[in-house]
């Protein structure tokens, strides 16, 4: 009985021309009077997997009901879902049918401190639909993704707990999208590591902290722990703080540490007055090295005072002192004060110091700056002896490469620590190492020359790795390839470059740095840095390997300099990456290696000139096709229809050549004609299309109607309108007109005469013919009454006459026969 009913029902609203939505409809349950909205219904279903059981009993509700009641407005597709997974299919297949455009809306939201993935498991668009996800759980939306990027297996994920995802189609027979959901973790983003300083986190999620350290000289300002908060986007506690290094300040119960001037390693600013105090504990003593000091050369000062109060006595004195004292100071008691002064003018590099405690009866910890040290006693006690070295790049100078610590009574080493400075010009002869510009770190001089000589074994080679090069524009870097300065360049570098490699063909290779004497380069890590290594002689590139799916040709048997090597895929498979690598004149290949992919769909054809194309889909995937429509004015040449389809082991092509779009022809347009008094713009018998025809009047006259003509396109081609007309003017007209009447006239009386004249004549030419032959029938003489007058002596033998007519009887009787 309810099938019965189920289909007059159906029967009735299609002849009404009733449209019955299947899944929009507002839903009643038979057993409760609750109104239950379809969409929900739908996002029950779509929470599933596609095909679940639970999916089709849900379904067969949805149906049955709607059937059953009454028809209503249908309800857009808009969802909003919170399970942790899920599937969403846009549009839903139920309602797609019963629309002329589709706008449907997807909200997740989970819990907060989770993110949303979604995966794009199905993707297949028709021509104007438009997908887009946004993150919505923010305070401005964020666009994620949208249908230019769509494809299968693309993931999209949110930043915050919310995401949304909006469809539209413009016609009922929309595309559909396949989508797969479900929750992440979100973090916090690392926090930014403090200039100077450092950072370490012990967790990104929520509730992990990060910890902010300075290094030794700057104090934190700011928080030193951060915690990552749960929100719909997690975040930090708070701002990430900064390392500053204080102008003054009161260090107590000090032990080893160091006290740098504002914005080190930076220029300070004017107008400073910074004091320090440096309290040791109680039975120690301090000692200070100076790590630099570079000031104005106007009034800024350093003072070092054996106390702790600005009364003390004075240990140095920046204007008194020219150099600094490589073994540093030493305090007479438990206190030191450091007062720093800058002027109004210029600013410099400032101060670095560093400090340290030690007891009665043992030596101050030695300290090397661009270098390192060995002891047999880390107490420093009487006895002890240290040993030191240089970084790598550095010299050791001014110091004993050895020291003691000597007399129990007043323990102090029996030599002052050396210094270890990045020098200019060397000669180096081991395997490994690195070149510096002079000081480095700090700035290197103007008007410098400065050449190193680098030496290997003989069957060895050198490779060069540039890490930094920061130098003026004027200065120059030059890398020769041998043992003086007539080899080969290798390169020549001035400026700023990043990082690069150079390698030599010899065993020997030579540095040479000039600066510019007026150069501008100031300041901390400007100069080079350059590692050099022995490597193994060499003159061919590695041997490449094979490729899954394709093979490889090489232009030369040896892989030595210039060889290419050319790989290619099996049929149905494509390069992903270059398909030439050349051995390059540093013995590596110019590129990475390739490999064949299997080729899923066609490549872009392209587009023709003087038309546009229609694509079926965002990708060019086997069974997609493309239509050319040619401009107007042009007409195709070829198949305007391409299919991409699949041959088999030669993969996906398209089935038709391009088309062309050849320029229409049409025939010309005969001339239209000049009007009286017109002057055209030109007397060619034929104008081809598109071409114009020009029409002015001479003097006097003026021009009625369009003055230019156009041969317009067609089968046949026709001009615009007719030719226009040249009439005199109107006062010209008015005075000429008598003179026009009277030639009128006389021009009607002449043609009057000649009316009258020649019908005369033609009748007087008739008789005497008449005449002439009945005379000469009847034998009578052939004279005129006319010349009977003519006396007969006055005749001559001789005609008068040039024409021969009147010579004889005979030829005046032929003349007047004719």
């Amino acid at each position: 009985m309810q099938a019965t009913l189920t289909m007059h029902a159906l029967a009735a609203a299609f002849h009404s021309n009733t449209h019955v939505p299947v899944s929009s409809t507002v839903l009643k349950d038979p057993e409760h009077s609750t109104v239950i909205p379809s969409a929900a219904t739908a996002a029950r279903a779509k929470d599933v997997r596609p095909g679940s059981d639970e999916e089709e009993t849900t379904t067969t509700t949805i149906t049955t009901t709607t059937i059953i009641t009454t028809m209503q407005s249908p309800v857009p597709c808009q969802l909003n879902l919170t399970r942790p997974e899920g599937y969403i299919e846009a549009p839903p297949q139920s309602s797609s049918a019963f629309h002329s455009t589709m706008d449907c809306s997807y909200i997740i939201t989970v819990y907060m401190g989770y993110g949303v993935e979604v995966q794009v498991m199905n993707v297949n668009l028709s021509e104007g639909d438009k997908v887009a996800f946004e993150d919505v759980g923010h305070r401005e939306n964020t666009m994620l993704a949208n249908e230019s990027i769509l494809m299968r297996g693309l993931v999209v994920r949110s930043h915050s707990n919310q995401i949304s995802i909006r469809f539209h189609s413009p016609r009922s027979q929309a595309g559909s999208v396949l989508l797969r959901y479900q929750a992440f973790v979100l973090s916090c983003v690392f926090p930014q590591r403090p200039l100077y300083g450092d950072v370490s986190v012990s967790s990104l999620h929520s509730g992990g902290e990060a910890f902010f350290s300075c290094l030794t000289g700057y104090q934190l300002q700011g928080p030193s722990v951060l915690t990552c908060r749960n929100a719909s986007t997690p975040y930090w506690s708070g701002k990430e703080p900064h390392c500053l290094a204080a102008c003054g300040g009161i260090i107590r119960n000090v032990t080893v540490g160091r006290i740098v001037s504002p914005g080190f390693p930076s220029n300070y600013s004017n107008n400073l007055t910074c004091h320090w105090v440096l309290e040791a504990p109680e039975g120690q003593k301090l000692h200070i090295h100076f790590e630099k000091v570079a000031l104005a050369e106007d009034d800024d000062r350093l003072l070092i005072k054996n106390g702790n109060s600005i009364d003390a006595a004075v240990l140095y004195d920046s204007y008194e002192v020219e150099y600094l004292p490589n073994e540093g100071l030493l305090s007479t008691s438990r206190h030191l004060f450091i007062e720093l002064t800058t002027d109004a003018t210029g600013t410099s590099t400032g101060i670095a110091i560093r400090y340290q405690a030690f007891a009665a009866g043992h030596c101050y910890e030695p300290f090397v700056k661009y270098g390192n040290l060995t002891s047999s006693d880390n107490t420093w006690a009487v006895g002890a002896v240290v040993e030191f070295a240089c970084d790598p790049g550095y010299t050791l100078e001014q110091g004993s490469v050895t020291i003691e610590c000597m007399d129990p009574n007043n323990p102090q080493w029996n030599e002052t620590e050396p210094a270890c400075r990045a020098v200019c010009s060397g000669e180096i002869t081991d395997s490994a190492g690195v070149v510096l510009s002079p000081n480095w770190p700090e700035a290197y001089d103007k008007g410098q020359d400065c050449i190193w000589g680098i030496h290997v074994e003989e069957d060895k080679r050198i490779m060069l790795d540039i890490q930094v090069l920061n130098v003026g524009k004027n200065d120059l870097l030059t890398f020769y390839d041998g043992d003086d300065l007539t080899a080969k360049v290798l390169g020549q570098y001035g400026g700023s470059k990043s990082r690069f490699k150079l390698y030599t063909s010899t065993a020997d290779i030579t540095i040479q740095f000039q600066s510019d004497p007026a150069t501008n380069v100031y300041g901390y890590g400007n100069g080079f840095v350059v590692h050099f290594f022995e490597v193994a002689r060499n003159d061919t590139c590695p041997e490449l390997p094979e490729i899954s799916n394709g093979w490889k040709s090489t232009s030369h048997p040896e892989l030595v300099q210039g060889t290419v090597v050319t790989y290619q895929c099996y049929p149905g498979y494509q390069v992903v990456g270059a398909e030439l690598l050349m051995c390059q004149w540093d013995l590596t290949w110019s590129g990475d290696l390739p490999s064949c992919e299997r080729v899923v769909s066609c490549a872009d054809p392209g587009k023709v000139e003087h038309s546009r194309r229609v694509l079926s889909g965002p990708h060019f995937i086997v069974g997609s096709s493309i239509q050319y429509i040619c401009d107007k004015g042009f007409t195709l040449s070829g198949n305007s229809l391409l299919t991409c389809f699949n041959r088999g082991s030669s993969g996906p092509m398209w089935n038709q050549k391009l088309p062309r779009c050849l320029p229409e022809t049409f025939e010309p347009c005969s001339h239209p004609g000049t009007p009286n008094y017109g002057i055209p713009s030109s007397n060619k018998l034929h104008f081809q299309a598109g071409e114009t025809l020009h029409y002015s009047c001479l003097t006097g006259h003026q021009l009625l109607g369009d003055p230019v003509l156009h041969c317009v396109p067609g089968h046949p081609s026709q001009w615009s309108g007719l030719p226009p007309v040249c009439k005199a003017h109107p006062a010209e007209y008015d005075g000429h007109r008598l003179d026009v009447s009277t030639a009128h006239l006389r021009m009607e009386g002449v043609q009057v005469a000649f009316a009258t004249f020649i019908p005369v004549t033609l009748l007087l030419i008739i008789i005497i013919g008449i005449y002439l032959h009945f005379s000469k029938a009847q034998r009578k003489p052939q004279q005129l009454s006319l010349s009977s007058n003519v006396p007969y002596e006055n005749i001559t033998g001789e005609s008068t006459f040039d024409s021969s007519v009147y010579e004889t009887t005979e030829t005046r009787e032929y003349e007047v026969s004719i």
